[in-house]
């Protein structure tokens, strides 16, 4: 048994400037020090070492000196001087046993400092020899050499040379593979042991060999060397049963990885750690913990954890988020007095930072003297996971400067998902040359992220070209430009990649599926995505979540939400995401009530409404003017303790601003513990479309002042706000200063601007702006210049503008109506006809206006000339005692709002018909006299009732709040807050 622990000393990674010489004497104290070794290796300790004499210390022989003497020079690292020695040696000496030890000792410290050089020198003159090569010892030795100096075709050639071949040698080719990592070789090997040989298999080899099976996932090859282990009757060596744990595990056969736990009858604490790792990498953290439990509970004289237990927990807590329970396990190695090692130390501010508690994390790292790059990339991690982009590059650059650590690729991994934006383009760039400088594209990871992180700071082009001069492209990498131009506004370059992707012989996974959903949505490709969507199911592939939620938020953005409620419905297992983006679905696509629908529906179903479903609730409220619905869903907000996010924060200050309370908006602003550039952005813009000019400048001013600029979104909001309120050079003023603050115009404020022209009858001016803008004009602006040409009477600016609204967008009802207006207001009855017939041939219907009225947790609905209301009697009764009020205090009837060809008789009975009126009425008849009446509108009102509601709120002494398709009028005491400026 000697050689075999020899063999095993050389097979493992020996102490730096030690060479031992030792011979264990029996199998039992090598198995252990073998353990011992692979567990130091695992835990990135180096094990105590005491430098051994070749001999007894009394008296040393002249041979004795001679090997002293090449032991030294190995230590030494001069391999060439001890092979210099050794030959030199071989021609005066006779001794064979000093000969023979002497040439040991040098082929070891060849593998061990990678000599490959004067190993091969030394294997040529044990191969001048017949007796040298026959010499077991060193024979085992010169495999192991040339398996650690990476050259196993050489270990292959001095093992098919061998005439017999032991035990040992088999076990050291069979390690020697494994150690490079070539598992199939390693078990072709063992295969050639059992067929040829009559040699047993040992409890060195069959670890070996377990190994190998893991690495491979080859389940079935591992099955059967389990079967050997009982028949050779090794089920009670734990070495082996440990080994048997990790392959069951690797090959995630969980449950017998437990069954040969629980059957070994002495279980040391390589057994339990090897069975919470099993536990830990197959995703059953649970599990794992109630396992650490049962160990916290041993005898602590029978079991005690080392760091190795601790390092394998504390990733469970990190991966699930258990913040307490890492407490416990951080309370727990102060205990142990194991939180000073370094590997734990590492693992608490991993733990800490992934759970979301980066001021521990910082405190632990500060705390630690000795850092390694483990340890600053953990801190640096925390920092990119918790959004702490200053803090990523302070550590980064502290790392660099102060410690002189050289990043590694861990630390290019951890940094540059942070850069998310134009303005970390440079960070990206300097981290690349650092890449390129340093060699760290070893593999694919850190190109991957390259590619990833130009995309999402908007250079494509650099993301193409680091993609390019990858030598190997896998599907990760290919995934990456595809997700990153799906992403970043190049989906049809993201299609195209697809194709070449799959031209070249690759498969798409679930995330290049996802990502070409996404670039099909964004193009609106319906038919390649339902094209996708066979693909996928060709595959077998619908079943995956992520790829049912990328299919469902695909047809929601392609406007098919009957085919993604389908889709929804078919689901076996329904996760908060899928509830998420139906929910949001529902209200993207100005289906409120649905949205609202299946929200309760997702409470049935005992489902915890999440910050995106709750923040879609509040948009569905805002869409329907419901602030009843909305109050509700405030008051779940802040029972479900979500009324503290900013986001959400920001979504009830819009859902008030949009159901007419925009003072209750503000309440709600003042009250926000943080305000970010959203909740400014939503409070100002909610005051532009009440026509609250003033109040929304005032708060442009407050947020420079709190030091947050304004961005595109403050810039629509301030301009809505002057365009309501008609302050024409103010909102010019606004525009051109735009491009001062680092805002470049897009078309949404081009459309503010034309129509604050507009408005104001400035036609001239706005064509003007129109003609100069740097892009394509779209259907809102066109839309908003033909409006104001039709309050303007401008009639043959208005025909041309028409033709171009209708040739740009011939499916859309509200251009042809908008176009039939304008002729209808200057009697052009032909024109009107004209219109009205494109209208029926394109298979389009306008719908009428309505008007609708929340009572009491009911919403009643009137249209224009209805009577079928069962109230239609009274409210008629009501009107024509209101109409006489109004008409003593200054109320005529507008008959030119009337746009119908017909006498004034039919119009004014039309005008005294319009749904805003009843559903004012119906309000009247039905609430209190403190009560104040909120209605809303489809459709822009017409001059006549807002004259009319005016006066209105005058004689009955009521607030009304009318809220039309352009903007909110608030009515009190016979005057509108929009100053009759609308």
């Amino acid at each position: 048994m000697v050689l075999l622990a020899e063999t095993r000393l050389s097979s493992s990674f020996l102490p730096r400037k030690i060479i031992k010489n030792s011979n264990p004497t029996n199998n039992g104290s090598s198995r252990r020090s073998s353990s011992l070794s692979l567990r130091s290796s695992k835990t990135g300790q180096s094990p105590s070492l005491t430098k051994i004499s070749l001999l007894p210390y009394e008296s040393q022989s002249p041979e004795n000196s001679f090997a002293q003497e090449i032991t030294d020079l190995c230590n030494n690292g001069t391999l060439n001087d001890a092979f210099f020695v050794l030959s030199r040696h071989l021609l005066k000496s006779s001794d064979f046993a000093s000969l023979t030890n002497a040439l040991g000792i040098l082929i070891q410290a060849c593998g061990y400092h990678d000599d490959l050089n004067v190993g091969r020198k030394v294997h040529e003159l044990i191969s001048s020899s017949k007796e040298l090569m026959s010499n077991p010892v060193l024979t085992t030795r010169l495999l192991t050499m040339y398996f650690s100096c990476g050259s196993p075709s050489d270990s292959r050639s001095v093992f098919e040379e061998l005439e017999v071949r032991n035990l040992f040698q088999w076990n050291a080719m069979i390690s020697g593979y494994s150690k490079n990592n070539l598992w199939n070789d390693a078990i072709a090997v063992f295969c050639q042991l059992l067929l040829t040989t009559e040699l047993k298999p040992d409890n060195f080899t069959l670890p070996c060999v377990l190994k190998s099976c893991a690495e491979v996932s080859d389940a079935e090859m591992g099955q059967g060397v389990h079967g050997m282990i009982l028949k050779m009757g090794l089920v009670s060596d734990n070495f082996v049963n440990n080994s048997l744990m990790s392959m069951y595990g690797k090959c995630c056969l969980v449950d017998e990885a437990i069954r040969v736990f629980d059957k070994m009858p002495e279980k040391n604490l390589v057994s339990w750690n090897t069975l919470l790792f099993v536990l830990s990498a197959n995703g059953l953290m649970l599990e794992g913990f109630e396992l650490f439990l049962d160990m916290i509970s041993l005898d602590k004289e029978f079991l005690e954890m080392d760091d190795a237990t601790l390092v394998t927990v504390l990733p469970m807590c990190a991966f699930e988020g258990w913040i307490e329970l890492g407490k416990l396990v951080h309370g727990l190695s102060v205990k142990l007095d194991l939180n000073h090692e370094l590997r734990v130390s590492n693992a608490l501010i991993d733990m800490y930072g992934k759970c979301g508690s980066l001021v521990e994390a910082q405190f632990l790292f500060n705390k630690t003297l000795q850092r390694n790059v483990v340890s600053w990339n953990a801190m640096i991690g925390a920092c990119a996971r918790n959004v702490d982009i200053d803090g990523t590059f302070e550590f980064l650059q502290a790392m660099s400067f102060e410690e002189g650590m050289m990043a590694n690729e861990v630390t290019v991994l951890n940094v540059l998902p942070v850069c998310l934006g134009p303005l970390y383009l440079n960070y990206v760039k300097e981290i690349h040359g650092y890449v390129v400088r340093n060699g760290l594209k070893i593999n694919s990871l850190v190109p991957n992220a390259l590619v990833a992180a130009y995309a999402k700071c908007g250079s494509l082009d650099s993301a193409k070209h680091v993609f390019n001069g990858m030598e190997m492209k896998t599907v990760s990498s290919w995934n990456a430009l595809i997700g990153g131009c799906a992403q970043n506004g190049d989906p049809i370059s993201a299609v195209q990649l697809f194709l070449q992707m799959t031209s070249s012989g690759l498969q798409p996974d679930w995330f290049t599926i996802g990502s070409l959903l996404l670039a099909c949505a964004h193009l609106k490709h319906s038919h390649q995505g339902r094209s996708v969507h066979a693909f996928i199911q060709r595959n077998g592939l619908e079943k995956d979540s992520f790829i049912s939620v990328s299919l469902i938020s695909f047809y929601i953005q392609c406007g098919k939400v009957s085919t993604a409620r389908t889709m929804f419905n078919m689901m076996e297992e329904i996760d908060s995401v899928s509830w998420n983006a139906m929910i949001s679905g529902y209200t993207q696509n100005g289906m409120p009530d649905e949205s609202l629908n299946l929200f309760r529906k997702m409470q049935r179903y005992i489902y915890e409404p999440s910050l995106v479903a709750i923040t879609s609730a509040f948009m569905a409220c805002a869409q329907l003017s419901c602030l009843r619905l909305g109050k509700e869903t405030h008051c779940f907000a802040l029972k479900a303790n979500f009324a503290e996010d900013t986001f959400v924060g920001s979504s009830i200050i819009d859902m008030y601003a949009k159901c007419g309370s925009i003072d209750q908006a503000r309440c709600i602003f003042d009250r926000l513990h943080e305000k970010d550039s959203v909740s400014w952005n939503v409070i100002i813009t909610g005051y532009g479309i009440h026509g609250c000019a003033s109040e929304a400048l005032e708060l442009l001013v407050e947020m420079q002042e709190e030091g947050l600029n304004p961005d595109e979104f403050t810039y629509i909001g301030i301009l809505m706000a002057c365009s309501h309120a008609g302050l024409v050079e103010e909102g010019l003023e606004y525009f051109k200063q735009m491009p001062t603050k680092g805002v470049a115009p897009k078309l949404e404020h081009y459309a503010c601007v034309a129509d604050l022209l507009g408005r104001a009858g400035k036609l001239n001016d706005a064509v003007q702006l129109i003609k100069g803008m740097p892009e394509k004009p779209d259907a809102r602006i066109w839309s908003s210049l033909l409006g104001a040409c039709r309050i303007h009477g401008d009639i043959t600016l208005g025909e041309t503008v028409a033709n171009k609204l209708l040739e740009l967008e011939p499916h859309k009802v509200e251009h042809y109506i908008l176009a039939s207006n304008l002729f209808a207001s200057s009697g052009r009855w032909d024109d009107v006809r004209r219109v009205r017939n494109l209208l029926k041939e394109n298979g389009l219907r306008k719908d009428p206006g309505c008007s609708w009225i929340d009572l009491k947790g009911k919403v009643y609905c009137f249209m224009a000339g209805d009577n079928q209301n069962p109230e239609s009697a009274a409210i008629h009764v009501m009107w024509s005692i209101l109409e006489e009020k109004i008409s003593q205090i200054g109320y005529v009837p507008d008959t030119e709002s009337v746009l119908h060809e017909v006498d004034e008789v039919e119009k004014l009975k039309l005008l005294r018909g319009h749904s805003e009126k009843q559903a004012i009425v119906f309000g009247l008849l039905n609430t209190g006299a403190a009560v104040k009446i909120r209605l809303y509108k489809n459709i822009r009102m017409c001059r006549d009732c807002h004259n009319a509601i005016k006066l209105v709120s005058k004689v009955v002494g009521r607030e009304i709040v009318v809220r039309d398709n352009k903007r909110f009028h608030h009515f009190r005491d016979g005057f509108c807050s929009c100053r009759d400026y609308w």
